[in-house]
């Protein structure tokens, strides 16, 4: 089993900045894509960005020139440095892994942009 740990979150104004950080641990040999979801209050989680043991990413539009996730896989660390961020931006960001097609999640860290 793998398990995923975050950090980072927390409260930002508009225009501000936060960096997300995700640690896999326990079974995580054969882990090919990392990534970013989240979810708003009443819609549904959404993909952010996902990035492969090769680098490959993939962005949603709505983050892209925003957001830049990077990856350590000698740490098995993914990190998602957010900036410019939007009030549409708020809710609970889930790292998430992808391991020979099984999905794990993160207990997932709140982001919140607010004035």
């Amino acid at each position: 089993q793998v398990q995923l740990v975050e950090s980072g979150g927390g409260l930002v104004q508009p225009g501000g900045s936060l960096r997300l950080s995700c640690t896999a641990s326990g079974g995580i040999r054969s882990i090919d894509v990392m990534g970013w979801y989240r979810q708003a209050p009443g819609k549904q989680r959404e993909l952010v960005v996902v990035i492969s043991t090769g680098g490959s990413t993939n962005y949603a539009d709505s983050v892209k020139g925003r957001f830049t996730i990077s990856r350590d896989n000698a740490k098995n660390t993914v990190y998602l440095q957010m900036g410019s961020l939007k009030p549409e931006d708020t809710g609970v960001y889930y790292c998430d892994a992808v391991q020979i097609g099984r999905y794990f999640w993160g207990q997932g860290t709140q982001v919140t942009v607010s004035s």
